[in-house]
């Protein structure tokens, strides 16, 4: 696993700098230098430091950001310098309408993706209609084949020139485009067919701000992402574009499309991929170009892993069906949200009280998990078993103390996938419900509490059951320093706001 995150824009120099930084540093003894080296370097310690030779360095340094080796490390930087997508030029202003139409009309994957930025867009287009008649990533953009096609005519090679305000390419504007979710099938359609026989790469993609997992053509027109699908929707003609950049050589193994839909339940964007293959080739043209991306039989175990913690029983099924391996623990390395525990899909079921997708693994054939008090109490508090809870503690009295200390932050899971009633029963069975934890996946990480999920949502009942229990509205988030009231607010909640509001003290001002 990489211990540094890489920095915005890297460079080769940048890396070169820190081997040599590193090689001296060794050679003189320092002692912070030396753990690196035994920590990261195949032969551990050096019998004489003086040795220590800039290959090694670069090895170390290369595998502190989690690259197997310095060659592959200098690859990855070379596929960066040519398909970085530098999400900063989102934000900026172009003078130029035509460059600020594209810049408004397209997704970014920033913050300001949303309805108005796109009724923005609308707006400029208004006012300068013939802004894509002479820019072709404008006319992409906007659908308008003509415009396309004569541009083409004039100068074939613009299918291949970068420009606009993301320095992309014509296709990718296109494919990108959301400022109108009423454009027709024929327009756009069209408009791809004719960049494509002129020689649009079916698999263009870029690096989204240095990041490993491209987001391809494929990508765009899925959508989706964490800001969910009323601000990152799918292309509104996902299913024909996506069908004919298929055919086209699109590979269906596309990472970041399994990681931006599988927040929702629609599983009709694995059934086209499915279709075409996925999972089942070599990763396609980024796999050779970044080599250090993950297999997708791990990323299509990945997303079996979200489905059974998300309760979405028929994505479970639909991997299953396509030989998704269910039966074998998670193991190895992965996202901080799917850790390599040795869990294995059944026993995940059964911890989120999950009983329909436990039954359907039985069913397949995955083997049931011998007996385990602290699963068992978490499991029965999930379904509001208090029955079995109370069975559960009479035979093992040291499993809800485990519980407890094992999980600190299940409160704050439960109040995003359970009942107001599991909620309850926790917080009598002794869990804090001021823990702070991740609301997104079940692993332990301090982030929020059970409060600022429940505000977030908009969950009026859960909200004043927290509050009874003795939930402080007056904590703060440590990712974003935010109240509950905050979050609430953030996210348009004005149920939830208007009850936090007369319990949360205002922020303290400066003199």
């Amino acid at each position: 696993m990489p211990t540094l995150d890489m920095p915005d824009r890297p460079h080769l120099d940048s890396f070169r700098r820190q081997a040599r930084a590193l090689q001296r540093a060794v050679r003189a003894g320092d002692p912070d230098a030396l753990a690196r080296l035994v920590r990261h370097h195949p032969g551990g310690a050096l019998d004489d430091p003086g040795d220590f030779r800039l290959s090694a360095a670069q090895l170390v340094v290369a595998r502190e950001y989690g690259f197997a080796s310095w060659p592959r490390l200098t690859r990855y930087l070379e596929t960066v310098a040519e398909h970085t997508w530098e999400t900063r030029l989102g934000s900026a202003p172009a003078a130029d309408p035509a460059e600020e139409f594209c810049r408004l009309a397209c997704l970014t994957y920033g913050r300001e993706d949303g309805p108005a930025r796109w009724a923005r867009a609308r707006q400029l287009l208004a006012q300068h209609p013939d802004l894509s008649t002479a820019n072709i990533w404008a006319a992409a953009a906007a659908a308008r084949t003509d415009d396309v096609g004569r541009l083409l005519a004039e100068r074939p090679g613009l299918v291949a020139e970068r420009g606009g305000p993301f320095r992309w390419r014509p296709l990718y504007y296109l494919v990108y485009s959301r400022f109108d979710l009423d454009v027709s099938a024929e327009r756009v359609l069209a408009v791809a067919g004719r960049l494509l026989d002129a020689g649009a790469d079916p698999n263009e993609g870029y690096l989204f701000d240095a990041l490993p997992s491209p987001f391809t053509l494929l990508t765009g027109v899925f959508g989706h992402g964490e800001l969910g699908q009323g601000r990152q929707p799918a292309h509104p003609h996902w299913l024909a574009l996506g069908r004919l950049l298929l055919d086209a050589g699109a590979d269906p193994d596309d990472a970041q499309t399994l990681y931006n839909r599988m927040f929702e339940p629609d599983d009709s964007h694995l059934e086209l991929l499915f279709e075409y293959g996925l999972g089942t080739g070599g990763g396609g043209p980024w796999k050779t170009r970044i080599g250090d991306l993950g297999t997708f039989a791990n990323m299509l175990r990945i997303q079996l892993r979200w489905a059974i913690e998300h309760h979405q029983p028929g994505r479970v099924r639909l991997l299953a069906e396509h030989g998704v391996d269910f039966r074998s623990p998670f193991e190895g390395d992965g996202p901080a949200w799917s850790p390599g525990d040795g869990r294995t899909p059944i026993e995940l079921a059964l911890l989120n009280g999950d009983t329909e997708i436990a039954g359907y693994l039985v069913a397949q054939g995955a083997e049931p998990p011998g007996p385990d008090p602290v699963r068992e109490l978490i499991a029965a508090a999930f379904r509001a078993d208090r029955p079995m809870v109370d069975r559960v503690r009479a035979g093992h009295p040291e499993a809800l103390a485990e519980a407890r200390r094992s999980r600190p932050g299940l409160i704050v899971w439960a109040a995003t996938q359970a009942s107001v009633e599991t909620v309850t029963l926790l917080a009598e069975l002794g869990f804090d419900v001021n823990a702070y934890g991740r609301g997104d996946a079940p692993v332990e990480a301090e982030w929020e509490t059970a409060l600022h999920h429940s505000a977030l949502n908009g969950d009026v009942e859960l909200t004043r059951r927290l509050l009874d229990l003795g939930a402080d509205p007056g904590l703060r988030d440590r990712r974003f320093d935010a109240t509950p009231l905050d979050w609430a607010r953030h996210f348009h909640q004005s149920p939830t706001a208007a009850l936090l509001e007369p319990l949360t003290a205002p922020p303290e001002t400066g003199d």
